[in-house]
């Protein structure tokens, strides 16, 4: 049994890996891709293009400006002098904010009225548009504060002022709330995902289309032992991908990976039954390789989005919330972010664990099952 085990395995060791742009296809693509989501999967808003229109062009409005655009988030590039350049410049994208200050601002300050600030957003982008919001409001809260205490101040004296509330926040898990230290380790499961799911699909279609498939048929091999020998290649190549990947993260994108590098590798063996277990059904129920990868696309796409990956699963619907525990990603997604951002362990990760067990092992046996009906 072992033999021919050993030989199924040689033989797609060497099928896989004698084509050079196979090699590349395997290896390279994932870091790439990676580098790609790395640097592009960030919700991190930063240097927002900002206009300007001061009516008041006073002191205190000159200074409200400035914290705005010094403050790291807004970058001032227009300052207007005609109402028509607002609704030109969102329309053209060229700023994503506009600032409007109107004449009697620091009048209205300094007689201890409110004064207006219009703040027009493009809207486009909601979530953009409400980072953008909070962030402008907190810079005007700030510069409220300050305006307050100074005429506290000259009102009266030293005197100290009423006692106020002071929020102190700590964010723990990811000190400074970097948006890519949250979606880095979500692009690897999905990388992870997408490899082992292309590379199992192909793999009983291309010996149908080769027609090599009943010239094993009729060799002793066992089903079980033809699609142990089919999975593990795959499942090893996907191993590599997993710790090459990681270390990009890592070292590269400076993602702390908190947790020990043990229980990622065992929350890795188990999802991968999963993906392996769908690759083999979709290979064993598709006659070519071209109906392989679209029926793994049509997999892969509604397996991502319910993952919990782009959006909180807790906002979904109660039906769709339940339907994502068939979905093996989902579980990885906690695990894998649980030993990068909370370094956290068996003791905490083991329900997922026993769910991506459970999963694996139907899918796999599914599987093997519709192959013994393909191969009788």
């Amino acid at each position: 049994m072992w033999e021919r085990i050993r030989s199924m395995l040689v033989k797609e060791f060497i099928q896989g890996l004698r084509d050079p742009r196979m090699r590349m296809m395997l290896f390279g693509p994932p870091v790439i891709q990676l580098f790609l989501f790395g640097y592009a999967a960030s919700t991190d808003v930063r240097n927002i293009a900002t206009a300007v229109y001061d009516l008041d062009n006073s002191v205190a409005s000159r200074d409200f400006l400035g914290r705005f655009g010094h403050s790291g988030y807004f970058d001032i590039v227009e300052h207007l002098s005609e109402e028509t350049q607002v609704q030109d410049l969102l329309d053209h994208g060229r700023v994503r904010v506009v600032i409007r200050l109107n004449r009697g601002f620091e009048e209205d300050l300094r007689a201890g009225r409110t004064a207006h600030v219009q703040l027009i957003v493009d809207g486009a982008d909601s979530s953009t548009g409400n980072i953008v919001l909070s962030y402008a409001n907190r810079i005007a809260n700030q510069f409220t504060g300050q305006l307050r205490e100074e005429r506290w101040t000259r009102l009266r004296g030293a005197v100290p002022m009423p006692g106020q509330v002071e929020l102190q926040t700590r964010a723990w898990f990811n000190d400074n709330l970097e948006s890519r230290n949250f979606y880095v380790p979500g692009v690897i499961a999905t990388l992870v995902t997408l490899i082992s799911l292309i590379l199992t699909s192909m793999a009983v279609v291309r010996e149908k289309e080769i027609g090599t498939m009943e010239q094993i048929m009729v060799t002793p091999i066992r089903p079980i032992e033809f699609i142990l020998g089919k999975t593990l290649p795959f499942a090893l190549i996907s191993l590599f991908d997993v710790v090459l990947i990681t270390g990009v993260g890592v070292f590269w994108f400076e993602i702390p990976i908190r947790g020990h590098l043990a229980w990622l590798l065992l929350g890795a063996v188990l999802f991968l039954l999963s993906t392996l277990g769908v690759g083999l059904l979709i290979s064993t129920v598709s006659r070519t390789q071209q109906q392989a990868l679209m029926t793994t696309f049509f997999f892969f796409m509604p397996a991502m989005l319910l993952s919990g990956f782009m959006f909180p699963i807790a906002n979904m619907p109660r039906v769709v919330q339940w339907l994502t525990y068939l979905n093996p990603m989902r579980y990885f997604l906690v695990i894998i972010r649980g030993i990068f951002l909370k370094g956290v362990g068996l003791d905490i990760l083991w329900p997922q664990m026993l769910g991506l067990a459970v999963i694996g092992c139907t899918t796999l046996w599914i599987a093997s099952r519709r192959f013994q009906k393909t191969m009788a």
